[in-house]
């Protein structure tokens, strides 16, 4: 069954994963969507399923595929992406996410909005917003202006927090083990 396969596909060699994925992708047959003005909302879902069938035969990561169709939005259509990259930048929050966690969303997000986050101030006010009550009380005194500097003294202070919330863990499971012994 596999020589069948191979006569029919090719030896897998590795020449799929060749070039990048856009490439890859318009060599197979996908197209650039523009956007929706003038447009039917089923041709978006089409152009949607197409695109996710040609990744799918191509073995995409979800990364590629998340690059791959990026790559094919243009006009109006890579303009909404954008915009809403933005949107998720002006709400990211840090929830349960370790320091470096929420960083390294936040810088992928911040190339959405440079504008937001021209000054290295800015981008520290605009991180800082987004961390923690519990962090940001200790650290938003400061008023750090050098990001790199404001993201080592976070992740310093979530790890202190972290350690504390463990050690209380540990000691409140010592007491209640000594209370069974003493039952």
């Amino acid at each position: 069954m596999l020589r069948i396969l191979e006569r029919f596909a090719g030896p897998n060699n590795g020449s799929r994963n060749q070039g990048s994925i856009p490439e890859r992708l318009r060599s197979n047959g996908a197209e650039i969507f523009k956007g929706m003005a003038g447009v039917a909302t089923n041709v978006a879902k089409y152009w949607l399923e197409a695109t996710e069938r040609i990744m799918e035969d191509l073995d995409c990561s979800p990364e590629q595929k998340l690059k791959g169709a990026v790559s094919l939005l243009r006009e109006e259509a890579y303009q909404c992406y954008v915009d809403a990259k933005r949107k998720e930048l002006l709400n990211l929050t840090q929830g349960n996410q370790s320091v470096a966690e929420y960083e390294a969303e936040f810088l992928c997000l911040s190339r959405y909005a440079k504008a937001m986050v021209e000054m290295e101030y800015e981008h520290c006010v605009r991180f800082e917003d987004g961390l923690r009550d519990s962090l940001m009380v200790l650290i938003a005194p400061q008023r750090e202006q050098v990001f790199s500097e404001l993201v080592e003294k976070e992740k310093i202070v979530d790890e202190v927090k972290r350690t504390e919330r463990l050690n209380q863990k540990k000691k409140r499971v010592g007491i209640k083990k000594r209370l069974r012994l003493l039952v």
